[in-house]
């Protein structure tokens, strides 16, 4: 086996500084995209992963990953951890939640049927609770 390239953290610094992509750092050190990120990750130069469990508290399975409920909560949770997304996605994802709300509907979720709408059980929908704590993070933001 042969030795693995070594990249050096001063260097990888400043070129991710110019807003070299992580393609173009792979290239540039002679390593896969996945070194790069470790190598961004062991200097600390890459973003914080977002944690959605509390907006996405189920095991989801892999056919329902990138379902409208499952996409509208992560939204809602990046937004409300100061990182919202794109402007048409979290109007979507507030539009989404806010309409199950006024119904009076919350979201369950089964592994082998998916997300479904079901009338709320308790004094607070999980779908409000993420809306509030989203526009929560939207509004700390300005």
């Amino acid at each position: 086996m042969g030795r693995r390239p070594a990249i050096d953290r001063n260097e990888l610094a400043r070129l991710v500084a110019t807003g070299l992509s992580v393609r173009e750092l792979a290239a540039h050190f002679g390593v896969s995209e996945s070194g790069v990120l470790q190598a961004k990750r062991a200097a600390g130069l890459a973003k914080e992963m977002l944690d959605h469990s509390a907006a996405l508290p189920w095991k989801i399975a892999r056919g329902h990953q990138q379902s409208g409920p499952a996409t509208n909560l992560r939204n809602l949770s990046a937004a409300a951890q100061g990182r919202p997304p794109q402007a048409e996605r979290l109007n979507t994802a507030i539009r989404w939640a806010q309409r199950l709300v006024d119904a009076g509907l919350d979201i369950d979720y089964d592994a082998l049927e998916g997300f479904r709408e079901v009338p709320v059980a308790g004094a607070v929908s999980h779908v409000a609770s993420v809306l509030e704590a989203a526009r929560g993070g939207v509004s700390e933001r300005g």
